[in-house]
């Protein structure tokens, strides 16, 4: 079964709000949460076979990645090689898959790990589709091909090496910001590493969430947790105080303690993620992940977002502050591209463009 989209309005997405669907995700994401709770990034952890069968396959992504290197362009928008980029991967994904899903699941379950590389028209990606691959996860542990006892791996292996083959795909294909200067995520992009990293943090005796201001920290303990390794990031193609640049996790650093943190982004998830339609419109629902929205009778349900700006039959919605035909958000450029802009040779071409934080950008 194809997924399908089923959230177009907003009576839609608050009965999914109330569903078992929307129960069973965020309890999925709360049980891989526990499971990392105090566990160091560069601990020991032993991989079951499925687990390798994962890593192969992100593995994939990345070669694929280095094989179809960016296009020598002017613009700081995103490059187009990231279609080629998508095409490839989109056809290889269910050969990729063969050894790890089972056949007649194969098709609904490719869905979501195509998904979870960004949009292909807009080249753009943001905190859906990093949804998607905690979706393609839920699959999976449904199929019952991962087990519980693979959930700490499942994050601190499968998901974090998801999010270093994002930065690359970020960093090489100047992936845009999803929405309007990414909104609803804690940097550009992304907002589960962030839960995740608090998680791992939960129960330390000394670290505390003021510490991401302190670079020796940062450059210390990054290795070992994510969250500081999501902050060492956003500093790196970034200048200027956090304070500035990154306010939310500013605020964040308030907390007392990384359980208030930890705790507090499962209620911003809920909220500024999950709970967001301009989000959840995107997000599609098949036979593991159920959910059918009330326009699904009368077949305005689309299983693809044919938008171009030309969003008049497929049921957007604006943010607040957007004007037609900008449903998706404002075009704008990574920080990560302008950063790679500052490396260009004299005659235009990108020199070592996948090194690109060696000169950050000034914010202000």
């Amino acid at each position: 079964m194809i997924p399908t989209r089923q959230i177009l309005t907003p009576e839609d997405l608050s009965r999914f709000l109330e569903s078992p669907a929307c129960t069973e995700l965020v309890d999925f994401i709360t049980a891989l949460n526990e499971a990392i709770v105090g566990v160091k990034t560069t601990d020991h952890i032993e991989d079951s076979p499925v687990i390798q069968k994962l890593l192969a396959l992100l593995e994939n992504i990345k070669q694929t990645n280095k094989d179809i290197p960016p296009l020598d362009t002017k613009s700081r928008f995103g490059n187009p090689a990231f279609r080629d980029f998508y095409d490839r991967c989109e056809a290889q994904l269910p050969s990729w898959l063969a050894n790890i899903v089972p056949t007649e699941n194969i098709e609904e379950v490719s869905k979501y790990a195509q998904e979870c590389f960004g949009n292909r028209r807009r080249i753009d990606y943001g905190t859906g589709h990093e949804l998607n691959f905690l979706a393609f996860l839920l699959c999976l542990y449904k199929l019952e091909v991962v087990q519980r006892e693979d959930f700490r791996a499942l994050v601190i292996h499968v998901f974090f090496r998801y999010i270093e083959i994002m930065r690359g795909l970020q960093l090489s294909y100047w992936l845009e910001p999803a929405g309007s200067q990414g909104v609803w995520g804690l940097d550009d992009f992304h907002f589960l590493p962030f839960l995740f990293g608090a998680g791992q943090l939960r129960t330390h005796k000394h670290l505390r969430p003021k510490s991401i201001h302190s670079e020796e920290i940062l450059d210390e303990f990054s290795k070992d947790y994510m969250y500081f390794e999501c902050v060492r990031f956003v500093n790196s193609i970034k200048t200027g105080s956090i304070r500035w640049h990154s306010p939310m996790i500013d605020d964040i650093s308030g907390a007392k303690s990384w359980e208030k943190v930890n705790v507090g982004m499962f209620k911003m998830f809920r909220a500024e993620v999950i709970g967001k339609l301009p989000i959840m419109q995107h997000f599609m629902f098949g036979s593991l992940i159920s959910f059918s929205g009330s326009s699904a009778s009368d077949g305005t349900a689309h299983g693809e977002d044919p938008c171009e700006h030309d969003c008049g039959d497929h049921g957007h919605v604006y943010a607040f502050g957007q004007e037609f035909p900008d449903c998706c958000g404002i075009k704008v450029p990574s920080a990560a591209a302008a950063a790679a802009a500052e490396a260009q040779t004299d005659d235009g071409s990108l020199a070592k463009p996948r090194k690109v934080f060696a000169r950050p950008i000034p914010f202000d």
